[in-house]
């Protein structure tokens, strides 16, 4: 209900994002590397894609928002949303996607929109190579996984953000006040995938702080996991159907310990240190792997809006060379070398 939900706030974010993606200028087009032997130069395209396919949670919003990526990259999309969205989806592509691309002198066909429920659409919009080369994959672990793995099956790239859960780590030096704070505004929304999912408190807080995070957790209607757990640490309570609203609660030794259990036991979305001890911080810092890694701050700031102010088609924790993180209109390119001769740049686009 809550992904679900358009309530006047929201709207006026997503116009909000729209007119602040709209003032961030373009990707130069071309760019020149270097100079070459025999008179030559090389220059970098950036090329679009074509058509990009994005599958995606039942959140309306998103609809708007990869949307805007795929125009702002020069690229066309279809879209395929869950089915319990599908009735907003279709208003938004045909009140406002649409009607917004012609109102620009755009062909309004650039941006489809599946509407037939059912998961054999999904797993048909990765099994186009020729037609929808690259598929952005959003969604639940289970389902977001074997969507990838049939993509792969064709041959088609996908960027996958199939797990989420956010980790907090309260030091021995944190300032006890700035970490409640900090875990009640990193739990604003339960339906989203970098909200606090996993809490490891120093074990010399544990007696004093941990009764104060479930006090705090009660008032907001939050219910934790404490030990002994009887699932995985980093299981992902947005995912589980009738515990959304929990988070676990563990021990950990020192901020070496906690940045080493969040890489093993999570999905490496993002983790936050509280502490005021800076080698401490550091430490955790340097040992945590995962896409976002944040100190005195709520891991919910891993967002394309929030953290480099353009909206994002999603976040992908991928751990190979690629887009890593919020992935937005500026990574939605083919990359391309060109040589020519020297003084013939300026007729190349974007120069």
């Amino acid at each position: 209900m809550d992904r679900l939900a358009l309530s006047q706030e929201r709207i006026a974010a997503m116009s909000d994002q729209l007119l602040a993606l709209a003032e961030v200028p373009a990707e130069q087009a071309s760019v020149r590397i270097r100079d070459l032997p025999g008179g030559l130069e090389l220059h970098e395209r950036r090329r679009p894609v074509g058509v990009i396919g994005a599958n995606f949670e039942a959140r309306p919003n998103v609809v708007v928002d990869v949307a805007s990526q795929l125009i702002k990259s020069r690229n066309a999309g279809v879209l395929r949303t869950g089915s319990s969205a599908v009735g907003c989806a279709s208003v938004l592509v045909d009140k406002v996607v649409g009607p917004g691309l012609d109102d620009a002198g755009l062909d309004p066909r650039a941006i489809q929109l599946l509407r037939e429920p059912g998961r054999e659409t999904a797993f048909a919009l990765v099994g186009q190579p020729r037609l929808i080369p690259l598929v952005i994959l959003r969604g639940s672990g289970e389902s977001t996984r074997a969507l990838a793995h049939e993509a792969a099956l064709h041959g088609v790239r996908t960027l996958a953000h199939a797990d989420g859960g956010a980790v907090i780590y309260l030091d021995e030096s944190a300032d006890q006040l700035l970490a409640l704070e900090l875990v009640e505004r990193s739990l604003d929304r339960l339906g989203v995938c970098n909200r606090l999912n996993l809490l490891l408190v120093h074990d010399c807080l544990w007696e004093s702080l941990v009764p104060r995070v479930v006090e705090l957790a009660g008032k907001i209607g939050v219910a934790v996991s404490l030990p002994p757990h009887n699932h995985v640490l980093g299981h992902e309570w947005a995912l589980d159907s009738g515990s959304e609203a929990t988070i676990t609660i563990a021990p950990a030794n020192g901020a070496q310990q906690a940045a080493e259990l969040a890489n093993r036991e999570t999905s490496g979305l993002a983790a936050s240190i509280v502490a005021t001890d800076a080698d401490a911080a550091n430490q955790f810092l340097d040992t945590y792997a995962g896409t976002g890694a944040f100190w005195n701050s709520t891991p919910r700031l891993l967002d394309g809006f929030k953290l480099l102010a353009v909206p994002e088609t999603g976040i992908n924790i991928d751990v190979v060379p690629g887009p890593r993180g919020p992935v937005t209109f500026r990574d939605l390119y083919l990359r391309q070398y060109v040589v020519l001769p020297q003084g013939a740049s300026a007729d190349l686009p974007g120069n």
